[in-house]
C-alpha cells in the first residue's frame, strides 16, 4: 500500500472516532439537561408551595391582627361607662399582662422563620 492510502484509512479511522465520542457526549449532555430540567421543576413546584405556604401565614396574621383590633374596640366599649375602667392597675399586673401578650406575639410571627 502506498502511504496516501494509509493516510486515508487513518483518517477515515479518526474521523470515526471522532464522530463516535462527539454521539456519545451528546448522549450524556442530553441525559445531563434532562435531569437538571427535572430538578428545576421540581424546585419551581417547592417555591410556588413555599409562596403560597408564606401568603396563607400573612392572611392569617391579617386576620389575627384584624381580630385584635376588634377585640380591643369591644373591650373599649365596654369598659367605656365602667368605674373600675379608669382606676390604675398596680405595675406588677400590668408587667405581667404585657409580657404575656409579647410572648404570644412572638410565637406568633412568621417574618422571622421566613428570613
Amino acid at each position: 500500500m502506498d502511504k496516501s492510502k494509509i493516510l486515508i484509512i487513518v483518517i477515515f479511522v479518526l474521523i470515526i472516532y471522532v464522530g463516535y465520542n462527539n454521539h456519545r457526549e451528546n448522549e450524556r449532555l442530553k441525559r445531563d439537561k434532562f435531569a437538571l430540567t427535572s430538578q428545576i421543576e421540581q424546585l419551581q413546584q417547592t417555591i410556588a408551595k413555599n409562596n403560597q405556604i408564606i401568603a396563607d401565614n400573612e392572611q392569617s396574621k391579617r386576620e389575627l391582627e384584624n381580630q385584635s383590633i376588634e377585640r380591643q374596640e369591644q373591650i373599649n366599649e365596654q369598659l367605656k361607662n365602667n368605674d373600675c375602667a379608669g382606676q390604675l392597675v398596680p405595675v406588677a399586673v400590668s408587667n405581667s399582662l404585657y409580657n404575656r401578650a409579647k410572648n404570644l406575639r412572638q410565637s406568633t410571627d412568621t417574618s422571622k422563620s421566613i428570613k
